[in-house]
């Protein structure tokens, strides 16, 4: 068994790793931020230290056999639920993969913590916040602005509304990020 000491030192570890994922999720104003991947990451852990440790009374008598492989597997499939709220249908496009993924990550790292592997889940957590942080910069510059396209139309002050705009437009209309009426006689519709 865990003396007290380790095993709180586990879980504040488990809250610490889960908070750095967390923050970065928290600045760009995720609906799963700081403290929802803290309290996965930190149950994570307190699952896994059950499941590895909270059993030894039992495994003392004849013929017990228990795999805490188990607990830590039911952990990924609840994790599976959790992370599939996340995900939005909004139109044609997906959103919330990434959140999903976070909380997944987040649930893995707790595991790793609450069986002792501090050296791979501290290299995980880092790993992760290189992927959240650091790649998204580079997809915004190399993909998501060759896949953006601007239209203007100019327009008689009144005549065009976002009803009519979406029927012009037909399905892709859901993909209008910005509709600006200009001071003066026209209006300028910017579709993204």
């Amino acid at each position: 068994m865990l003396n007290n000491l380790e095993l709180i030192s586990r879980l504040v570890m488990a809250a610490v790793l889960g908070s750095l994922i967390g923050f970065e999720r928290e600045r760009l104003s995720w609906a799963a931020g700081l403290r929802t991947h803290m309290l996965v990451c930190v149950d994570s852990a307190l699952i896994m230290i059950v499941s590895a440790f909270g059993f030894e009374d039992a495994l003392q008598a004849d013929h017990v056999v228990l795999d805490p492989s188990r607990i830590a597997a039911q952990v990924v499939s609840g994790i599976g639920f959790l992370g599939a709220g996340s995900i939005l249908l909004r139109g044609e496009i997906v959103r919330g993969l990434t959140m999903a993924a976070s909380l997944w990550s987040v649930a893995a790292i707790g595991l790793t913590v609450g069986g002792g592997l501090y050296t791979a889940s501290i290299a995980s957590t880092v790993i992760i916040l290189i992927i959240l942080a650091g790649i998204k910069p580079l997809e915004r510059r190399f993909i998501s602005v060759k896949l953006r396209r601007e239209l203007t139309i100019l327009v008689d002050r009144g005549s065009l509304t976002f009803h009519a705009l979406h029927e012009a437009l037909g399905p892709s209309s859901v993909r209008v990020k910005q509709f600006v009426r200009a001071v003066g006689r026209d209006t300028v519709a910017r579709c993204l």
